[in-house]
C-alpha cells in the first residue's frame, strides 16, 4: 500500500553502473602517482646517484650542515670526512644532502 519508489528504481542496476563509482578513485591514485609519488622516486633515485659517485676530495654538505672534505670512501656505506685540519670524521653516505665542489677524474 505504502511502497516506495526507491525499491522500484534500485532493480536491475547494469555492469556500467557500478565502473561508474570506481572513476574517480582511478583518477584520484593517477593524480596522487603524477603529483606526490613519482617526484619522490626521481629525487631518491638522484639522491642514490649522487652518493654513487662521491670521490675523494669531494665536498660535501651533510644533513646536519657541516660541510667537508671526503678523505676515503668507504664500501661499506661509510666516508670519512674532514671538517677542520686534522679533524676526521666517518658520516654514514645517506646523510650527504649535496655535493658542493666534485674532483676531476684523473
Amino acid at each position: 500500500m505504502f511502497a516506495s519508489p526507491a525499491y522500484a528504481q534500485a532493480a536491475g542496476g547494469g555492469i556500467m553502473d557500478s565502473l561508474g563509482g570506481f572513476v574517480p578513485i582511478i583518477l584520484i591514485f593517477g593524480i596522487m602517482y603524477f603529483l606526490m609519488i613519482r617526484p619522490q622516486q626521481k629525487k631518491a633515485k638522484n639522491h642514490r646517484n649522487m652518493v654513487e659517485a662521491l670521490r675523494k676530495g669531494d665536498q660535501i654538505v651533510t644533513q646536519g650542515g657541516i660541510i667537508g672534505k671526503v678523505i676515503k670512501v668507504k664500501d661499506d656505506g661509510e666516508v670519512e670526512v674532514e671538517i677542520a685540519k686534522d679533524v676526521k670524521v666517518r658520516i654514514l653516505k645517506n646523510t650527504i644532502t649535496h655535493v658542493m665542489n666534485k674532483t676531476e677524474p684523473s
